[in-house]
């Protein structure tokens, strides 16, 4: 008997990569769903056995199945695998029926022990399925250049969120990573969505460089959010000019630091950071890159807004790649996604 699983992923690259991790000797059938949406109708048709679900997804997220499945007591069981690596994230999913939690990206041999820990699989050493007649159906999708990038920056990204919650005692609220494709002169236009209020803003910036890629780091800060900042970085001193710089630059080494390092691992590279620059303070978000404006170059923006749970506090991770290392990836895509 085949075991029923669905993969839900708003991301094709990690659905991919989830169909490719589970063992090759599993007898299976594979569903697949880009949102909670589409997973709970699944599941309540009474399609599914086990359902590996990400947290970080548009329309529904990963928390709000959980707790449809809990209340409607829907027979499933459900393995979390995510990028968000936060502590309180494993604890809330767990309390919510989720068997337990895994961090992306998946790792075959611990997936395996995992489900034969719960009864849900057992090696067959006499019988090994090669690989290439597995799954009988190819994934529906193929992956793209922007869903990849979606895909390493949410792992990233969950990095860096998880060093700052531990940093500060905080749950940090995650999205799903916005990938856009932008002149430098529309940066302006950029930084305006990402600014959720009228309000001025600081920011600190940092170029990287490595194995062909290059661009830039852009920590955008609120000026409304430095005092609650301040407190949670357990500063003792009187508001100054000198503190709310060394507030920036703290959260930038975490976030830059973090962040990058996360994409490098999963590529492989080593990305070499320069030095951080303010680059403007308590000034609209349109003023802090006009020193771009009269340059053409195409960029791809890698967007996340990180929100911590319980303080009113807007900082905004944005990071900019060159238009030759937009080309450089393009021509590395199907050797990246294998």
């Amino acid at each position: 008997m085949k075991t029923r699983i669905l993969i839900c992923d708003d991301s094709a690259m990690a659905r991919k990569q989830m169909a490719r991790a589970l063992p090759q000797d599993w007898k299976t059938e594979l569903l697949y769903a880009e949102n909670g949406r589409q997973a709970l109708e699944h599941v309540r048709a009474g399609k599914v056995d086990l359902l590996l679900l990400d947290l970080n997804m548009p329309d529904m997220d990963g928390y709000t199945v959980l707790e449809r499945i809990l209340r409607e007591d829907l027979p499933v069981m459900t393995l979390v695998v995510s990028g968000d690596i936060q502590p309180q994230a494993c604890q809330r999913v767990k309390s919510l029926g989720a068997i337990d939690f895994v961090r992306k990206p998946v790792e075959r041999g611990v997936l395996a022990e995992l489900l034969e820990q719960f009864g849900l699989y057992q090696p067959d050493p006499d019988s090994p399925q090669p690989r290439s007649a597995w799954p009988e159906v190819p994934p529906p999708f193929s992956v793209g250049l922007s869903d990849y990038l979606q895909e390493v920056s949410n792992v990233a990204m969950g990095q860096a969120a998880d060093l700052l919650a531990r940093l500060l005692d905080v749950f940090v609220k995650l999205p799903v990573p916005r990938i856009t494709t932008v002149y430098r002169t529309e940066l302006s236009m950029v930084l305006k969505s990402a600014a959720e209020h009228q309000d001025t803003y600081s920011a600190v910036c940092q170029g990287f460089t490595g194995a062909g890629l290059a661009g830039e780091a852009l920590l955008l800060f609120s000026d409304s959010s430095i005092q609650d900042m301040i407190s949670l970085l357990g500063y003792d001193e009187v508001e100054s000019d000198s503190l709310e710089i060394e507030v920036l630059m703290d959260m930038s080494s975490i976030l830059f630091g973090a962040f990058l390092r996360g994409v490098g691992e999963q590529m492989d590279i080593h990305l070499g950071l320069g030095q951080p620059m303010v680059l403007g303070r308590h000034r609209r978000v349109d003023h802090l890159v006009e020193y771009h404006n009269q340059r053409q170059e195409k960029l791809m923006c890698v967007e996340i807004p990180y929100r911590l749970e319980g303080y009113d506090i807007q900082c905004d991770l944005l990071v900019f790649l060159t238009e030759e290392s937009i080309r450089q990836l393009e021509l590395k895509l199907p050797y990246l996604t294998e």
